[in-house]
């Protein structure tokens, strides 16, 4: 796989993207991982010997020496990414922030978006959504407020107050610019979470921030994969995209390899699709394989429960959602399996209703699915979509994975 790679989680997230991207990063040289979506939620683990770290902000080939850039379309968290910078050094990565840099346009997440997520999730009581509460559908929702007044209703959230412009990672170098954004942030939310942290120390840290990395403008990205391979490193999985996923239990980013695309212009990718052997979902919604027997059997070394999350779940492979993910993706070119250490597997090849066009949501929480002995994941899976597998994964460590060169056509 020498060429330029999207790699796209093909489930509800945690499908392993992170191990992939470190083994693509390894087999072959790259030149940086650019992360196309989500922000500071991510949650990608990458285990080498006895160095283990879950990447969140910082791309998954890290630990590989590749460098990250973090495109328009992520949304970027100063203060996490102050500490992910601190604990990559602390396993001997020299100068992590070194190896960064950020598109001047990237929105930033803030102490602000923070509260105010959690506040909403509170408010919902046991019909949370599944939020990780890190702030990211509130610095979103904040973006789309321009020309909003007090009492609207913007993607069912009432507007409190008057919005102004949102930040950004270019306004980190422009104090004045800045603080009048950060001014008119801490005045919207107010009277959702009360007093927030001083605007003046935000300003002061955020410009440390902007001294600390490197900042561009224009088509990085272009610049970037003219030089060389990229791998492009999806977070979240499809099955939770802001337009293809189920809601109200979805993220607020577009999870597809649309961005990539983008992004990358007129240049080729490869699309290769992550995919469990077994089904997992982190929080509320639906997961119609569900089955406590398959969350005994393979208990989860890197997940737990979150405090606004929710829970760590698991059942059987389910085809149909996987079919459902290729689709909403536009095809992929590839898959790479990954915990194929597990064994005795089943898959869902059907429900006992076809899916419905719409309300997704409610059909999934009602129905049954029929289950089959998948022997060989990996045959299978590659016949059931008619697509190579050019990655696999049988364990946590670098060590045990395997990148496979591409069949020629």
């Amino acid at each position: 796989m020498d060429g330029h790679v999207i790699v796209v989680g093909l489930g509800f997230g945690d499908e392993g993207k992170g191990a992939v991207v470190d083994a693509l990063c390894h087999h072959t040289p790259t030149t940086a991982v650019v992360r196309f979506n989500g922000g500071a939620q991510a949650a990608h683990n990458v285990v080498r010997g006895n160095r283990h770290h879950t990447f969140s902000q910082f791309g998954s080939g890290t630990l590989a020496g590749v460098p990250t850039h973090l495109s328009r379309h992520v949304l970027v968290e100063p203060i996490a990414l102050a500490g992910e910078s601190r604990d990559l050094t602390a396993l001997g990565v020299t100068d992590p922030l070194r190896l960064l840099s950020i598109d001047a346009d990237a929105l930033l997440t803030t102490p602000f978006h923070i509260a105010a997520n959690r506040a909403r999730e509170d408010a919902r009581g046991h019909a949370r959504h599944g939020s990780c509460g890190k702030g990211i559908g509130e610095t979103t929702w904040y973006s789309l407020l321009t020309g909003a007044t007090p009492g609207d209703v913007v993607e069912n959230h009432q507007v409190i107050g008057t919005p102004g412009p949102p930040p950004t990672v270019g306004d980190c170098a422009h104090p004045t610019v800045l603080r009048t954004k950060l001014d008119t942030l801490a005045r919207f939310y107010e009277p959702l979470i009360g007093d927030g942290p001083p605007v003046d120390d935000l300003v002061s840290l955020y410009r440390d921030f902007a001294d600390a990395v490197r900042i561009t403008t224009g088509d990085e990205v272009g610049r970037l994969a003219d030089r060389g391979r990229l791998v492009f490193e999806g977070a979240q999985g499809v099955l939770l995209d802001q337009w293809r996923g189920f809601h109200p239990h979805t993220t607020w980013s577009t999870v597809t390899p649309d961005n990539a695309r983008t992004l990358l212009g007129h240049r080729h990718a490869t699309v290769l699709g992550v995919t469990r052997t077994y089904q997992t979902r982190h929080g509320a919604g639906p997961l119609p394989t569900e089955d406590d027997h398959v969350l005994t059997r393979f208990p989860e070394r890197h997940n737990g429960t979150g405090h606004y999350q929710g829970s760590w779940r698991a059942g059987h492979l389910d085809a149909v959602l996987l079919r459902y993910a290729v689709d909403a993706c536009g095809g992929v070119d590839a898959l790479a399996v990954t915990h194929l250490d597990a064994r005795d597997l089943h898959v869902a090849t059907a429900y006992d209703a076809p899916l419905p066009t719409s309300d997704l949501t409610t059909f999934l929480h009602h129905r049954t699915p029929t289950l089959t002995p998948m022997p060989d994941p990996v045959t299978w899976l590659a016949d059931h979509l008619d697509v190579p597998v050019l990655v696999t994964g049988a364990g946590p460590d670098l060590a045990d994975y395997t990148v496979r060169a591409p069949a020629l056509r």
